[in-house]
């Protein structure tokens, strides 16, 4: 399950997308997307999620259905950065 969703209020200014250390967010031409396989809140790398802290509308938000433990983040993350 994605970490974070991107709202409708995406102004496409791509700020989030080279933030992102597992490049989990991509454009779809209309606005961007947060791949839910590859999103770790930026847990393993980061402090705080660096698309959240770039983008200058709040657009970036939680995943309502909730998220997933840290132990399970940081696992994603290493598996990424094999």
């Amino acid at each position: 399950m994605a970490m974070r969703i991107v709202e409708a209020d995406c102004i496409n200014c791509a700020a989030c997308e080279p933030e992102c250390p597992n490049t989990a967010i991509s454009n779809t031409g209309t606005t961007f997307v947060v791949n839910a396989a590859q999103c770790t809140e930026c847990v393993g790398a980061h402090d705080a999620p660096r698309c959240v802290e770039v983008c200058p509308v709040d657009c970036i938000v939680p995943e309502p259905a909730g998220g997933e433990p840290k132990d399970v983040l940081l696992e994603r993350y290493a598996q990424l950065h094999a």
